[in-house]
């Protein structure tokens, strides 16, 4: 199997559980850090919002109290988004929120429909990230704002070793006793360690197309949010990307 698949797999055997490992596994810190993305995305005021990577909702039940006029989610692994269905409905946001399977590297939706795209812990999972954000690119409208958290590795002194040790022995060990699936867990830091974090994304944002493109480190470099605009002008006049400390 490829990436994609092997990813698609995953999820499905773990989508149970996903939530509350979560949670549990961040110590409740995910929470915040998409509260921190919805506050940001709220000065773009987006009546339109896609989703990617949405799995079991969890960032697209949040954008919702930006009271926008669709959400869409997408996501490959059919388990994960079932779950979110459940959520959804609970909530009562389905006039809202439309939850669909898809790729991210082959989205179903045409050029320049949405106001916003948001991921969520995803997109290190893109079998090519770069065609990914492409992807992504070509369905904002121009203007339009991408929104990204995604893991980065803290480098001071005691953090970095705290996390590392945190993240390669306990996380793998915990995620195993509470899913049944040590190799899930394992693949989460194996994943974090190649993934491209601070401007070393920016630049992959800017080379997808984007411009603006700027790095905000948050709990001391744990974790990234990304923004960037949808380029409407030839990339020889993109503005450099800024990573913000």
């Amino acid at each position: 199997m490829g990436k994609k698949e092997d990813v698609r797999v995953m999820f499905n055997r773990i989508a149970h559980r996903y939530d509350y490992l979560n949670h549990f596994l961040s110590f409740g810190i995910d929470k915040l850090w998409r509260k921190k993305l919805r506050r940001r995305l709220a000065k773009e005021n987006p009546q339109t919002i896609l989703d990617v990577a949405t799995g079991t909702a969890d960032l697209a039940i949040e954008l919702a109290r930006l009271n926008p006029s669709r959400i869409v989610g997408v996501d490959i692994a059919e388990t994960m988004l079932q779950v979110g269905e459940k959520k959804v409905l609970k909530k009562k946001l389905s006039h809202t929120i439309e939850l669909k399977q898809a790729d991210s590297e082959n989205l179903p939706f045409e050029d320049n429909t949405f106001d916003a795209a948001t991921i969520s812990y995803g997109v290190r999972n893109f079998e090519t990230p770069l065609k990914g954000l492409k992807e992504i690119h070509r369905t904002l409208k121009p203007e339009g704002t991408i929104l990204i958290l995604e893991f980065g590795m803290p480098d001071k002194f005691p953090v970095k070793h705290a996390y590392s040790f945190y993240f390669n022995f306990i996380l793998p060990l915990w995620g195993k006793l509470f899913s049944g699936s040590y190799e899930s867990y394992k693949y989460l830091p194996e994943s974090v360690k190649t993934f491209p974090y601070g401007k070393d994304f920016t630049n992959l944002l800017e080379t997808a197309g984007f411009k603006n493109a700027k790095a905000t480190r948050i709990s001391q470099g744990i974790t990234y949010l990304y923004e960037a605009e949808k380029q409407s002008f030839p990339p020889s006049t993109r503005n450099p990307a800024q990573i913000v400390k």
